[in-house]
């Protein structure tokens, strides 16, 4: 009518959907220090859940302790953040824990749940240590494909390197078993630390074969500096050519954090 071409923009303002994938199985009870790994993903959903709903988003999660036990539907505001901060200290109390020991961790079974449970395209974190039984990395990368994902990875810097403090009794938070270990052999401190960086090359690999980013939080680094520097490290691997982006680059894998 006026004679004059124009583009009409329609610019649509959507509410995002977020989904927690939480990994509460008894490992992440561990933390050499003055924090453990569930406090950490606590602080974490804590934080970046009222960051989403302030906004007018909203919030779900799926809770896995010994296999999915709790799905927290979709919803908005405060009294949602706190729904699901109040379901994972329920699940952190002692008869919980002990129940959940009955059976090795298997993150595809989360996973696998949360395929059937999010059918619409959303923001999900998978909040873990990633101890877990072979065959997660296969279902991280189908949710990839649907889904933004973002893995959260807790650990504890002891995970990785012994200290020599003599003879100490070993659990394996999953199954129960104790074993006595000497730390003092530092033969055995090389192999353990030699173990240690054989699963995380092999993290490492599965994050890289399903295209997932990787959040890493240590119980002893600072949550919100944690958050920043991956935030700052994405948006200048946004910025690189393609061709440029090596390991050390990427978000993931200890050098990248």
């Amino acid at each position: 009518r006026l004679q004059v071409p124009h583009v009409r923009e329609y610019l649509e303002d959507r509410e995002v959907t977020a989904w927690f994938l939480l990994d509460l199985s008894p490992s992440v009870d561990f933390g050499s220090g003055q924090a453990r790994k569930r406090e950490i993903a606590q602080d974490f959903v804590a934080l970046v859940g009222r960051l989403l709903t302030r906004h007018g988003n909203r919030v779900g999660a799926l809770l896995y302790g010994s296999a999915v036990e709790g799905v927290i539907p979709a919803g908005s505001g405060r009294r949602q953040v706190l729904r699901i901060l109040h379901a994972m200290q329920q699940r952190a109390a002692p008869g919980a824990r002990k129940q959940a020991a009955a059976r090795r961790t298997d993150l595809a079974d989360l996973l696998g749940a949360a395929a059937q449970v999010v059918r619409r395209r959303s923001l999900i974190f998978v909040v873990s240590d990633f101890f877990s039984a072979p065959g997660w990395a296969e279902r991280l990368a189908h949710m990839v494909r649907r889904h933004e994902m973002l893995a959260v990875r807790l650990y504890d810097p002891l995970e990785s390197a012994l200290p020599d403090l003599g003879l100490i009794p070993f659990v394996d938070s999953e199954t129960g078993e104790q074993v006595l270990v000497d730390t003092h052999d530092a033969g055995f401190r090389e192999r353990f630390a030699e173990a240690a960086e054989r699963r995380e090359e092999g993290l490492r690999e599965g994050f890289a074969r399903a295209g997932a980013d990787v959040l890493e939080l240590s119980t002893e680094d600072d949550l919100v500096e944690s958050i920043r520097r991956f935030s700052d490290l994405r948006r200048r691997r946004s910025r690189m050519p393609q061709a440029s982006r090596t390991p050390e680059s990427l978000p993931g894998g200890r050098r990248a954090a």
